[in-house]
C-alpha cells in the first residue's frame, strides 16, 4: 500500500481514537501469557489521519505504543469545500473492502464504528460509507485509510489529463 506520508512537525493538536483493545493469551509450559493489543487511530480533524496497532502486557502501555505506530503512518485527505471526500472510492484490505461515497452539505457522518473513527479525525464531516466483506475492525480501518490515500483532487486530475479544472468538474 503507497501512502504519502506526513511530516508530523508541522501538526499542531493530535486527537486519539481507541477503536478496539483485544485480549489475546500465548499458552506456554508454565501456563498462560496474557497480553493486549490496541488500535488506535490519530487525527487532527484537518486532513491528516493514521491508524496503529500496539501490543504491550498493560494496556495504557499498548494504547500508547499504538498512538506512536498511528502518528508514523499518517497520511494527508483530500477534502472538498463542504468537508467531503472529492470523490467516491473503495479501498481493500485484506478481506475488507470499504465504500467511500461523496455527499452533500448537512448529510453528517454515516459510517459503522472503525469507519467512522477514521472519518472523524480526518475532519470528514459528510460523507456515506459502506463496509463490504470482512467485519473485523482493523482491515476495516485499514480499508478505509488506504481508500483516502488514493482520493485525488480535481487539480491533480486535470493535470494527470491535461485539461482544465473546470471541464473535469463539470
Amino acid at each position: 500500500m503507497k501512502r504519502s506520508m506526513v511530516d508530523v512537525s508541522q501538526i499542531e493538536e493530535l486527537k486519539e481514537n481507541v477503536v478496539s483493545i483485544k485480549r489475546v493469551t500465548k499458552v506456554v509450559k508454565g501456563g498462560r501469557n496474557m497480553r493486549f493489543t490496541a488500535l488506535v487511530v490519530v487525527g487532527d480533524e484537518n486532513g491528516h489521519v493514521g491508524a496503529g496497532l500496539g501490543k504491550a502486557t498493560e494496556i495504557p502501555e499498548a494504547i500508547r505504543k499504538g498512538k506512536e505506530d498511528a502518528i508514523k503512518q499518517m497520511i494527508t485527505v483530500k477534502l472538498d469545500a463542504n468537508h467531503s471526500i472529492t470523490h467516491d472510492i473503495t479501498g481493500k484490505h485484506t478481506g475488507a473492502s470499504v465504500l467511500l461515497k461523496k455527499a452533500p452539505e448537512g448529510t453528517g457522518i454515516i459510517a459503522g464504528g472503525p469507519a467512522r473513527a477514521v472519518c472523524e479525525l480526518a475532519g470528514i464531516t459528510n460523507i456515506r460509507t459502506k463496509s463490504l466483506g470482512s467485519s473485523n475492525k482493523q482491515n476495516v480501518v485499514l480499508a478505509t485509510i488506504d481508500a483516502l490515500s488514493q482520493l485525488k483532487s480535481p487539480e491533480e486530475v486535470a493535470a494527470l489529463r491535461g485539461k482544465s479544472v473546470d471541464e473535469i468538474t463539470g
